[in-house]
């Protein structure tokens, strides 16, 4: 994957995880963010490091961001600060993801 795509991605990756994180327009907009997250996670997947390298695993720390993001939002819906607590440190890690994944 070109370098320029994969930062595209990132960035669109790291807008979700914002959405989410901010939580402005209640969770239609945290099930929009975690939706633009899956979507980068996996159009990004090709380029994520190879296991045993010296490099940060920031593929990972998307995967597990948005994992728990996937099912923090439904949760929110039921268990709000239970919900909201999982959402939000998934789209954290999507957050240091992104920043240590930039090319």
């Amino acid at each position: 994957m070109a370098s320029g795509q994969l930062r595209a991605l990132l960035l669109v990756a790291g807008i979700g995880a914002l959405a989410l994180l901010l939580n402005l327009g209640g969770t239609l907009v945290a099930a929009i963010g975690a939706g633009l997250m899956l979507i980068c996670l996996v159009l990004s997947a090709s380029a994520a490091p190879r296991g045993g390298s010296d490099e940060f695993n920031w593929w990972g720390f998307l995967a597990a961001g948005t994992a728990l993001a996937l099912v923090g939002v439904p949760l929110e819906l039921a268990w709000e600060l239970g919900g909201g607590l999982l959402a939000a440190v998934g789209g954290a890690l999507a957050v240091i993801a992104v920043a240590l994944g930039l090319p």
